[in-house]
């Protein structure tokens, strides 16, 4: 019995979409990012050396086609990423719905387009009205709170974790997504009181076609320093139709999240969940691997490219992480059986050479072991679930076509 295997690298981007030049960071618009060709080509001119030296080097990557998709992508060849000739099972795929956040890449991913944008909070002077922080201040039972802003989630601890400790607000605020986000710390404000304010708050922002409220608790202290958790908790709005996993779950097929996946989808079409860091849940899919059943369907995000290095800008760090994957997914590669198939991919770019500190809007790889595509290979996200689909011998119920 088939086995399907899923998984996001999340903002492994292969250069600029076709309408990357409507999409901005700061006032620089996306056109020309290309978040492995640009950080392939940091590592070439030495600009990457902290923490690793030399070219990125991804064999695995490379031979599953990830060089032939950043010359589908852009024309380009990426350093040390050369096209592989041996047959890589490969191709390229652009998103067609307005935005360049998680939960837009990971729905198109799993056969839902959207035909509208998200709501956006405001990027200057007050992110959030007075109707809305009333809201929030009745729903968790608050004198107010802070920030009220867009902000990096690191810097505004900084900037306001002591404040937060002191009073008891939680911190609030938004980025370049459609997000909502509450940064608590989990001793002096709690994180079960955390979670709690998030959930309450979630359905109204969700009316207000919000995407996600996102719980970010974090410790410390102004001496130590702040430092997030692994306990963030995504609310995010539910899929306005059925996606992939719930395609494989109506059908009898088991089916496990791995990381924030869960979330992203609010568990619909799952059931089970496993959540941690990067390291964690490669330990965990690498055992679902070796002892999980047939018939079976994983879907995992890897969101520490994005999290850690790409909105950080930090382009030593992601070259060390796609180095340690390549490594990582070689081994999983290794220990797959004859009727697995293995699709990798992403949900947009953050490029780390780029302007700003939010997503890029770009073009994704399709790398595949376990099966080959027979038509185009320049596609688009909502492709790969009905090749998933198709893989396992269930009818295409979204919008998109299956490569095989």
């Amino acid at each position: 019995m088939p086995r399907a295997i899923l998984l996001v690298m999340d903002s492994v981007g292969v250069g600029g979409a076709i309408d990357s030049d409507k999409y901005f960071n700061g006032s620089i618009s996306d056109s020309g990012s290309n978040t492995i060709l640009n950080i392939a080509k940091a590592c070439d001119s030495g600009l990457a050396n902290e923490g690793r030296t030399g070219p990125l080097r991804v064999p695995t990557l490379q031979s599953l086609g990830l060089g032939n998709a950043i010359s589908l992508s852009t024309g380009e060849t990426a350093p040390n990423i050369p096209i592989y000739e041996k047959g890589a099972a490969y191709a390229v795929a652009a998103p067609v719905s307005m935005g360049k956040d998680t939960i837009t890449g990971h729905w198109e991913l799993a056969g839902v387009s959207l035909d509208r944008d998200w709501h956006y909070f405001p990027d200057i002077g007050k992110a959030f009205d007075t109707e809305l922080v009333n809201l929030i201040c009745d729903l968790g039972k608050l004198d107010g709170i802070l920030g009220n802003c867009h902000a990096s989630g690191t810097e505004i601890l900084n900037e306001l974790g002591e404040k937060h400790c002191q009073s008891g607000k939680p911190i609030c605020y938004t980025s370049a997504d459609s997000v909502f986000q509450i940064a608590a710390h989990e001793e002096y404000f709690g994180l079960s009181r955390l979670y709690d304010l998030c959930h309450l708050l979630a359905p109204y922002l969700h009316e207000m076609n919000v995407g996600r409220v996102i719980a970010r608790p974090f410790t410390g202290n102004n001496k130590s320093g702040w430092s997030r958790t692994n306990n963030r908790r995504d609310f995010a709005m539910a899929p306005p139709k059925k996606v992939l996993s719930e395609w494989m779950q109506e059908d009898g097929i088991a089916t496990l999240a791995l990381g924030k996946i869960g979330d992203i989808f609010s568990m619909r079409g799952f059931d089970r969940l496993i959540k941690g860091e990067d390291v964690q849940l490669m330990q965990a899919l690498e055992a679902e691997i070796e002892t999980g059943s047939d018939n079976s369907f994983i879907f995992g995000n890897f969101v520490e490219f994005d999290t850690l290095y790409g909105h950080r800008r930090d382009i030593s760090g992601y070259a060390k992480a796609l180095e340690w994957f390549d490594t990582e997914i070689a081994k999983i590669i290794g220990k797959l059986r004859k009727d697995d198939f293995l699709v990798l991919t992403a949900d947009h770019g953050n490029d780390p050479t780029w302007s700003g500190s939010e997503h890029t809007r770009e073009n994704v790889p399709i790398l595949m072991v376990g099966a080959s595509p027979n038509k185009n290979k320049k596609v688009n996200f909502v492709d790969v679930a009905a090749t998933v689909a198709n893989f396992m011998s269930l009818p295409t119920i979204g919008p998109g076509k299956s490569l095989l």
